[in-house]
This record gives C-alpha cells, structure tokens and sequence, in this order.
C-alpha cells in the first residue's frame, strides 16, 4: 500500500462507515472528506503567524510530527493531537475540536482550493504529544514578539 494509500485508510479509519468513506473520497474531485473529531484525534487550531512558527520550532526538535492542516489562505494551523486534548486545553486565542464535531480533510497528496497538509499524515497514526506543541508554541510566540519589536 502506497504512503498516501496507507494515510487515506488511518484517516478515514474515524469514519463511522471508513469503506464508504475511501471510496467516496477516491472519487470525489473535490478531494476532501468530512471527518468527525474525537475519536481517533483532537484538533488544535492556531492562528496562521503562530501556527507556522510553532511548526517552524517542532520540525527543528523532532524527527516525526504528527499531522498538520492548513486553512483557508494559511489564515490557520490545525495539529491533530491525541484524543481528549481539547477538553483539556486552556490555552487562550487557541480554538479546539473535539468530540462531536468534524473537519474538512484533503486527501493526502492532493491540492485542494482551501485546505491543505502542512505535515501529511503517514498513516501510522502518530500525533504531535500536547505538552510539546505547548512548549514549542511558547517559543514560537517568544519568537515573533521579538520579531516584531525590532
């Protein structure tokens, strides 16, 4: 099974119909599915700035990140993370999805007109770790204040 093969089948795993879901997916020329959240992975979504330097700080201190959206004229970052996170989330001007709501997801290894992976996923099911976004979005922050104040 090719990588995008092997992603498509762990993304669409949260489907509550997955089979369907592949199929309609492979076929649509759109190339976006509608996946609900929660179950196999929680969504933190960062302003567009933040989200690309917090991306910037991770891809210098880990090997392997998890999977990374960007929306709508990178205006967004959305990390996927473990299932629960949202819930547990306090950061301030950080929005979540959890449990009971969905996201638009471009097939991997597509272009798509709004949404696209920053980090495609790879299908082994890895997720950036919370307490390291949080570290690494702190830096990023740190980094664009300074940015800013020269």
């Amino acid at each position: 099974m090719t990588g995008a093969k092997t992603a498509v089948h762990w993304l669409a795993s949260v489907a509550p119909d997955p089979r369907a879901c592949r199929r309609q997916w492979e076929r649509d020329p759109r190339g976006v599915a509608l996946l609900p959240v929660g179950k196999g992975w929680d969504v933190l979504i960062l302003p567009g700035p933040l989200g690309h330097a917090t991306l910037h700080v991770l891809t210098g201190v880990l090997d392997r990140l998890g999977p990374v959206l960007a929306g709508f004229g990178d205006e967004r970052a959305g990390f996927l993370v473990p299932p629960g996170t949202a819930a547990r989330w306090l950061g301030t001007g950080i929005r979540t999805a959890g449990p009971g709501t969905w996201i638009v997801v471009p097939y991997p290894g597509r272009t798509t007109g709004g949404m696209r992976w920053l980090v495609p996923p790879d299908g082994s099911g890895t997720l950036t770790d919370p307490a390291l976004l949080e570290l690494a979005m702190h830096e990023a922050a740190a980094r664009l204040a300074a940015g800013e104040a020269r």
